[in-house]
């Protein structure tokens, strides 16, 4: 006898996402399933001072910096929607998983916000790598909010692919740009008169939660942008082929994104200048996988940042200032690589 599910979602007519966290990876998919079930989507707005301001005082001291930045996305979308949309993501899969913040996430939210009237949708991605158990966990919740057995499969079937979309786009994209400064390099180097310095490509390697915020990391990609150097990021390298590319680094590393960022690393790393590896603190994942880097990556310049709530934008922007002189000198045959 099939158990029919609950419908006590159904009147939830607006969905909070809040702008952190995952979202940064699976944004396309969720809001593409939520209006094709007719739901009105209300994201958060941009991370500024207030959100870390607020997240920080909803959270332990020990959280990272991204985490208390969603728990800020979270409390602001109090008032604005019926239910705030928190799944978690477990790590069924010893080399494809998250971070354990990614699994609690929905009971600390409810933990932090037990005294408000916050509602709370949510549903459990066991193994991110297992596409059948994701669907049937976004076609559950689907049933929860009353929608029929077809309508929900069309609206994962429709998420899914506007998903793929958006990451094969952004894939293209930087593949294009890494085409056309290709093609830049070849003609400084063809001007005889030298006056043309040749371009710097440098890679931001985050997680996208940090790089794409532009409170979190902003002064990174802007100063990077000031002292005209082309930016690249990690994360929109195709993601199979960076994982595929990290196996050579590693058999063991656990975390799905860890493992991209240094795929993405090893696919780029003869076609740009320099690496810059942005961390927030305290991230337990990136200390390890960013100390392993600066070990075994060798002959490329990698400046480290580690952010935090803490951190004023007059230093990251010296040692970006500091990180780009050191490569144009590089680039003039200042350093001989060992």
């Amino acid at each position: 006898m099939t158990r029919t599910p609950p419908h006590d979602l159904a009147d939830v007519q607006r969905v909070g996402i809040p702008r952190a966290l995952l979202q940064y990876r699976y944004g396309e998919l969720w809001r593409t399933f939520f209006e094709e079930l007719g739901r009105t989507v209300v994201e958060s707005e941009p991370t500024d001072k207030s959100t870390i301001d607020v997240g920080s005082a909803l959270s332990v001291d020990e959280c990272c910096l991204a985490s208390k930045a969603f728990m800020g996305h979270i409390a602001s979308l109090e008032g604005r929607c019926d239910a705030v949309f928190v799944p978690g993501y477990a790590s069924g899969n010893p080399r494809c998983g998250f971070c354990t913040k990614f699994q609690s996430a929905p009971d600390l939210v409810r933990n932090a916000l037990r005294d408000r009237k916050m509602r709370i949708m949510t549903l459990m991605v066991e193994d991110v790598s297992d596409s059948r158990g994701t669907r049937r966990a976004f076609l559950d919740l689907a049933a929860r909010m009353g929608a029929a057995p077809a309508e929900a499969r069309r609206a994962w079937k429709r998420a899914q692919r506007a998903q793929e979309a958006t990451c094969a786009a952004r894939a293209t994209a930087q593949d294009e740009t890494l085409r056309l400064l290709a093609e830049y390099r070849r003609v400084v180097a063809a001007d005889a008169s030298g006056t043309e310095p040749q371009p710097l490509a440098i890679l931001v390697a985050a997680h996208p939660y940090i790089a794409h915020d532009r409170y979190l990391s902003g002064t990174v990609v802007e100063a990077l942008e000031r002292a005209e150097a082309t930016v690249l990021f990690a994360d929109e390298t195709d993601r199979a082929k960076a994982y595929q590319a990290s196996l050579d680094f590693s058999e063991t590393l656990p975390w799905a994104v860890n493992r991209e960022l240094i795929g993405s690393i090893l696919l780029l790393k003869d076609r740009i200048d320099g690496i810059v590896l942005v961390s927030a603190f305290p991230c337990g994942p990136d200390s390890m996988t960013d100390d392993a880097i600066m070990r075994c990556i060798h002959g490329m310049p990698i400046l480290n940042l580690m952010i935090d709530a803490q951190s004023g934008t007059a230093g990251v922007e010296t040692r970006i200032e500091s990180f780009v002189d050191i490569l144009r000198f590089h680039q003039k045959g200042g350093y001989v690589n060992g």
